[in-house]
């Protein structure tokens, strides 16, 4: 997998170009561990992951997966696939997968 990450003060965007699963999601962990400490807000730009495994919840949802320092995580660019696992990971268990934290400006206002 191929990841594209840029940083502009505290803020950075890493793109993930192929599939997120098991096998992509230790490579998606070194890239939020190698962002600088002060980066506090990190957009996921989903654009070009047509399919996301459970690992891509971990990834978004479990802050423990990797060492870096607590950031803010946020999604865009979901494609139907993803956006259906984040939907249904969402009905099945609202308080460990809250997407109003992962997509707070992009939510359909009947969400």
């Amino acid at each position: 997998m191929d990841i594209t990450t840029v940083t502009d003060g505290t803020y950075a965007r890493i793109t993930p170009h192929g599939e997120i699963d098991a096998d992509t999601l230790p490579s998606l962990q070194a890239a939020l561990t190698a962002l600088a400490p002060d980066v506090g807000d990190v957009l996921f730009d989903l654009r070009d992951t047509a399919f996301m495994s459970a690992a891509g919840l971990r990834l978004l949802f479990d802050h423990s997966v990797d060492a870096s320092p607590p950031r803010r995580r946020t999604v865009t660019g979901l494609r139907p696939q993803p956006l259906r696992l984040l939907l249904m990971a969402a009905d099945l268990n609202p308080a460990a997968y809250d997407l109003a934290r992962i997509l707070p400006d992009t939510l359909p206002a009947d969400f």
